[in-house]
């Protein structure tokens, strides 16, 4: 019952800010957390420090509770990653990263957005839906499942413009 206290009254609002290279480090460390396959520090460093890059992230306490990262080319942009830490999840972080990001985006010129996203993760579908993304393709296999069946990915769209 605590924990469910903790959960819906929290700590606060988290911070919300764009991400650089100093990030590095904490957002390779949550993205490995999340993800199969985690990106390296380096790897992360090298997508902040591109052009064509946006990142957002959310700290709570000072600490990293979530990111997003996109990559824009001309008037589209594709979000590569979106993580939250487990302790924050449920406390609409993403939602209001995926906001700003969006709003962000559309700022800076892009037109639609596009993502991948594991169709047996409903808690992301459910935020995509929810923001505006419509399903156009599905890659079936796409995504390694440690001692299982590949799944597929939902390829969804959202129009910025």
């Amino acid at each position: 019952m605590m924990r469910f206290l903790r959960r819906l009254f929290g700590r606060g609002a988290p911070i919300l800010a764009e991400a650089d290279p100093r990030d590095a480090a904490a957002i390779a460390a949550l993205h490995a957390a999340s993800f199969h396959r985690g990106w390296s520090e380096d790897e992360v460093e090298a997508l902040l420090t591109e052009r064509n890059v946006m990142a957002h992230r959310a700290t709570l306490g000072g600490k990293l509770a979530g990111f997003i990262m996109s990559r824009r080319a001309a008037d589209e942009a594709e979000i590569l990653s979106v993580a939250v830490t487990k302790s924050c999840r449920g406390r609409g972080f993403a939602r209001e990263l995926l906001q700003l990001h969006l709003r962000r985006l559309a700022g800076s010129g892009a037109r639609a957005v596009f993502l991948e996203v594991d169709e047996t993760n409903m808690p992301a579908i459910r935020l995509y839906r929810r923001a505006g993304f419509q399903d156009v393709g599905r890659r079936p296999n796409y995504y390694a499942v440690p001692g299982g069946k590949p799944a597929a990915a939902l390829v969804l769209r959202r129009d910025l413009a």
